[in-house]
């Protein structure tokens, strides 16, 4: 699967805006020059988005059947501080976390999908779910750093986590509550304008105002799943349905909905951040696709695909390693070849990036797309992946919020 960055700040980062993690907390102005370590792909100032990047990167690569450098696992689980929790980067990873460092739930669920392809690298994704675990807000929620009050993204994508590891989302509970509890109480009913969208938060009045980023990470969400997915049964009904509480079924079936009538006449979402030029939301949009697919909504799904592959490959090419991983698993989500992107290989233009990746000798050579068999056979990376990254849901044109 975006909304989280004022104005100010997408004006300081520039294309880092496209693949930044759901949550991440924006700088008011450019950072220092930071040296790009070794197994991290991508060239961009990793300050803001390193360990989603680089967790983005790895899941697509498990995906398609690529056993990850070992130097590029090792980099992630570098930057994991003793107690669990990662930050969105850390430029002295040997240095001991303290209270400077500031650990988030995204940069976390987010490593835990990754860690979980890899097989959890020795224990490393179950101690960040304990982490997640511990950081749970009162409502079943978590906001992007501990104590902030909940939110669609940061509950979504650590539901996704809590999946990815084997972990059912609905038996972790603080104070009686699972992460599905809040996620009805941010869908926007059906009778007010946006309706069946999800908000990202009620506003300081209470208003919930849709999101579409919020609302691609909450069909997941709602659904189980995390960044990777494969078609869902197509909904009872279409349209936005029910009323008073609703089950979570009927949040995704809702968000869903919304997504399709949105992509529905140009094909794609658009940029809503408030003083941002109203322009295509690439990033959006294939959070849009992975949403979708997973809500059974394959034709909508497809039409957003087919829009991305004519327009997204210079957004990918600027933009780096999370938007061309989130353009993979949007090729995943409905079933497309991701060696052919009107011409261009994904596949290649990711690996590229960084240290190369290796094709697991039990997967099948076409998974990636690469051969013109046209099998499109892919390789699914254990059952958490499937039921659990974001886009991320998740990346672009996210709204936000300073330290």
């Amino acid at each position: 699967m975006n909304v989280r960055r004022s104005a100010a700040a997408l004006a300081a980062v520039g294309v880092l805006a496209a693949a930044a993690p759901a949550t991440a907390a924006a700088p008011s102005a450019p950072s220092p020059k930071v040296t790009v370590p070794s197994g991290l792909y991508g060239k961009g100032d990793p300050t803001w988005d390193g360990v989603w990047r680089q967790s983005l990167t790895l899941i697509a690569q498990r995906t398609l059947g690529y056993r990850p450098a070992a130097t590029a696992v090792d980099w992630l689980t570098g930057q994991q501080c003793a107690n669990g929790a990662f930050a969105a980067f850390r430029a002295t990873p040997g240095t001991a976390c303290d209270s400077k460092v500031k650990t988030d739930t995204n940069s976390t669920a987010a490593a835990v999908q990754a860690l979980a392809a890899v097989g959890g690298r020795g224990g490393a994704a179950g101690k960040a779910v304990d982490w997640l675990k511990s950081v749970q807000n009162k409502d079943g929620g978590w906001g992007y750093y501990p104590g902030d009050p909940s939110d669609t993204n940061s509950t979504s994508v650590v539901i996704g986590a809590l999946a990815a590891a084997g972990t059912d989302p609905a038996d972790v509970r603080r104070s009686g509550r699972s992460p599905y509890d809040p996620l009805p109480a941010w869908s926007v009913p059906c009778d007010r304008d946006g309706g069946g969208a999800l908000a990202f938060q009620p506003d300081k009045k209470g208003k919930l105002l849709a999101n579409a980023d919020a609302t691609a990470a909450g069909v997941l969400g709602a659904l189980g799943k995390g960044f990777v997915t494969r078609a869902g049964h197509a909904p009872a009904k279409d349209g936005c349905t029910g009323g008073g509480h609703l089950t979570r079924t009927q949040v995704a079936d809702n968000a869903g909905a919304y997504l399709a009538a949105a992509v529905a006449k140009s094909g794609h979402l658009r940029s809503t951040l408030p003083g941002a030029k109203d322009q295509p939301d690439f990033g959006n949009t294939a959070d849009a696709v992975v949403a979708l697919s997973a809500d059974g909504r394959t034709e909508a799904a497809r039409t957003a695909y087919a829009w991305l592959e004519k327009n997204a490959g210079r957004w990918a090419a600027q933009s780096g390693p999370a938007a061309y991983a989130q353009l993979i698993l949007a090729a995943h989500a409905v079933g497309e070849q991701p060696g052919d992107f009107d011409g261009t290989s994904l596949v290649r233009s990711l690996n590229a990036l960084g240290p190369a990746p290796h094709m697991d000798s039990a997967a099948d050579p076409s998974a990636s797309g690469e051969k013109d068999s046209g099998t499109g056979v892919w390789w699914i990376v254990g059952v958490g992946l499937v039921a659990g990254i974001g886009i991320g849901f998740l990346l672009s044109g996210r709204k936000k919020r300073q330290p």
